[in-house]
């Protein structure tokens, strides 16, 4: 996916919407801050997440890290290669490293999440 195309939480986890259904993933960021990934937990298909719910971990040598829905929605797949290998999601962080995709209800909007180019200044902000 195209970075430019999606929008960011705060909490480093993106997300791209389709009709009905939101992609969501971490940052190329968030990979970097983590360093080696050695666990991603993941929520069961089925599950109702509000925006900004806690919805798994991320585990690597140095920290565990809360994963955040940035959009409401119903657990409708899990990407089971970055179960299986969480360094899948270090390989492409915006494409086949994505973790989770909800279904959300309709007219649901991406306006209060961030853009690329905002979501640059933050974290250009937390370099500092």
């Amino acid at each position: 996916m195209n970075p430019a195309a999606l929008r960011y939480a705060e909490s480093h986890e993106w997300v791209a919407l389709d009709g009905d259904v939101a992609t969501v993933g971490i940052t190329r960021f968030a990979v970097d801050q983590l360093t080696d990934l050695v666990y991603v937990e993941l929520p069961a298909v089925g599950r109702k997440l509000q925006a900004k719910d806690p919805f798994g971990e991320i585990e690597s040598v140095k920290a565990v890290s809360d994963l955040y829905a940035p959009v409401a929605g119903e657990v409708i797949e899990v990407n089971g290669a970055v179960k299986a290998d969480a360094m899948a999601i270090a390989a492409d962080p915006y494409g086949s490293g994505w973790l989770i995709q909800l279904r959300v209800a309709p007219g649901t909007s991406l306006d209060h999440l961030l853009t690329l180019e905002q979501y640059q200044r933050q974290i250009a902000e937390e370099q500092h």
